[in-house]
C-alpha cells in the first residue's frame, strides 16, 4: 500500500527543533539564600511530621525507637531523603520551585544521579552552608553543577 494512502501511517508535518543554546543565568546569592531558607523550613515540617506520625502509628514503642536514634542522624537521613527525592526526579526542591531556580551541570544539561547524591553530601560538610557567600556553594563545585533561573 502506498504510504500517502495507509492510514494508519504518522501524520507529516514540520516540527520546529527547540533551541537547545539556552542561556544560562546563574541565580543571585539572596536567591539561594531564599532558596536554603524555604527548604530548611520544609526540612524541619516534614521533620516534625515523621516524629507524629510514628508516635500516632506506633505509640510509646514510636517514642523509644525515636529516642533511640541520635538527632543528628536522624536529621541526616531525612536531609538526604529530601534532597535525593526532589533534586533527583525534578532537579529542584520546593524552595527552587518557589524562588524560579533549577540545578543543572556545568554545561547547562539535567544533572545526574551521581551528581545529585554528590550535592547531597557535600551539604554535610561543616559551615558549608556558609559557602553560598562566595560564587557558588561547595555543593556545587564539588559535584560540578550550578544553580540557575529556571525561565
Amino acid at each position: 500500500m502506498n504510504d500517502a494512502l495507509n492510514p494508519y501511517s504518522p501524520p507529516q508535518s514540520n516540527v520546529a527543533v527547540a533551541d537547545s543554546a539556552r542561556v544560562l543565568v546563574k541565580a543571585g546569592r539572596w536567591r539561594r539564600f531564599g532558596t536554603f531558607a524555604i527548604d530548611y523550613v520544609l526540612f524541619l515540617v516534614i521533620s516534625f511530621c515523621i516524629g507524629a506520625a510514628t508516635v500516632i502509628v506506633f505509640g510509646e514503642a514510636g517514642i523509644r525507637a525515636l529516642q533511640s536514634i541520635p538527632d543528628l542522624l536522624l536529621g541526616v537521613i531525612i536531609l538526604f531523603a529530601y534532597y535525593l527525592f526532589f533534586e533527583g526526579i525534578w532537579a529542584r526542591t520546593p524552595g527552587k520551585f518557589l524562588c524560579g531556580t533549577v540545578v543543572v551541570s556545568e554545561s547547562g544539561e539535567r544533572p545526574s544521579f551521581g551528581q545529585v547524591v554528590g550535592r547531597t553530601l557535600c551539604r554535610l560538610i561543616p559551615f558549608e552552608a556558609f559557602s553560598f557567600f562566595s560564587e557558588s556553594g561547595l555543593h556545587d563545585t564539588i559535584p560540578k553543577t550550578q544553580v540557575v533561573m529556571a525561565r
